[in-house]
């Protein structure tokens, strides 16, 4: 059984709120792993926080534009008709799994989720292949509404269309279930983080959840030598790869001397000027004091170092 939200006349940041009370299609591959854009600290910092992330960019803006476009070539090229929803879908059953659907399928148990590709990710849709967290997606909203089978639809900007017909897999269904319940129940609603996974989003969880120090306090740092050897190993090959990145940039630039750009058939470098426009913050303290400290402001943050004993 599914209960239904209407989402006609939301406001974005309304509809954001309404996503952190559940889990959805986009935010599962990223919980299990799966998602090469986001990882489970991405969703669990967006589920656990009250700001409602409405950051958006112009890959977004396409996205939802050509929505429309996807599924109107999907109806053309299958002769199928399709509907919105309006409405946000909710599992009675796991009411903690949401599903906001692009298409319903007309006459059939099914829904479409329409997507836009680059050309440069045309690859990952050869041969009816469907990106891993695109796949579970699908899958996430045919838990929610019992769809016996989900189309994923695709418009390869400037090459192709395409469209997959995904069939429902009880085993991986309940795999995702239970994957997704525990996410929810050990991990967001006790506001327990997951472990590190190396994210820029577990940096921004760690800081916020500890950033005040207990002055003085030192503690045994037992099991890490390990780990901190290897750091040490990785930071070593790190150096050595930027090197060898800086010479191959380095090269190039040589190549180019005094030319803008440069291209090839699968590569276009650009190397321009930028003026940048700075404040001499010193020569406004030494000057200017009374200004300095007017529009001055401190910030607080904790600096991680490591060193050996």
């Amino acid at each position: 059984m599914v209960e239904k939200i209407p989402i006609r006349g939301l406001t974005r940041e309304e509809w954001l709120a309404i996503r952190k009370k559940g889990i959805g299609g986009s935010d599962a591959g990223a919980i299990c792993g799966l998602n090469p854009y986001a990882s489970p600290m991405n969703v669990y910092l967006d589920k656990t926080t009250e700001e409602s992330d409405s950051e958006d960019n112009e890959a977004m803006r396409q996205g939802r534009d050509l929505e429309g476009y996807v599924a109107k070539r999907f109806e053309e090229a299958t002769g199928k008709k399709v509907r919105r929803s309006n409405a946000m879908h909710i599992s009675k059953e796991h009411p903690f799994m949401f599903a906001n659907v692009d298409r319903m399928i007309v006459g059939e148990n099914a829904g479409l989720e329409c997507k836009t590709a680059s050309a440069y990710s045309a690859d990952k849709w050869k041969d009816n292949s469907v990106p891993a967290h695109y796949l579970i997606q699908c899958h996430h909203y045919m838990a929610v509404t019992g769809a016996n089978s989900w189309y994923i639809a695709v418009v390869i900007l400037g090459q192709e269309f395409k469209f997959v017909q995904i069939h429902r897999d009880e085993a991986l269904i309940n795999d995702l279930i239970c994957i997704e319940e525990r996410f929810w129940k050990e991990n967001v609603v006790p506001k327990q983080m997951p472990g590190p996974d190396g994210s820029k989003a577990c940096d921004e969880v760690l800081a916020q959840y500890f950033r005040r120090v207990k002055k003085d306090s030192v503690i045994p740092l037992v099991g890490f030598d390990e780990k901190l050897a290897r750091r040490a190993e990785v930071n070593q090959l790190k150096e050595k790869l930027e090197q060898e990145q800086r010479q191959i940039e380095q090269e190039i630039k040589l190549y180019m001397q005094d030319h803008e750009m440069a291209s090839s058939e699968h590569y276009w470098i650009s190397w321009i000027n930028v003026d940048t426009t700075r404040l001499d913050t010193k020569r406004i303290k030494r000057e200017r004091p009374d200004v300095y400290q007017e529009f001055a402001q401190v910030a607080s943050s904790r600096r991680f170092s490591i060193r050996a004993a």
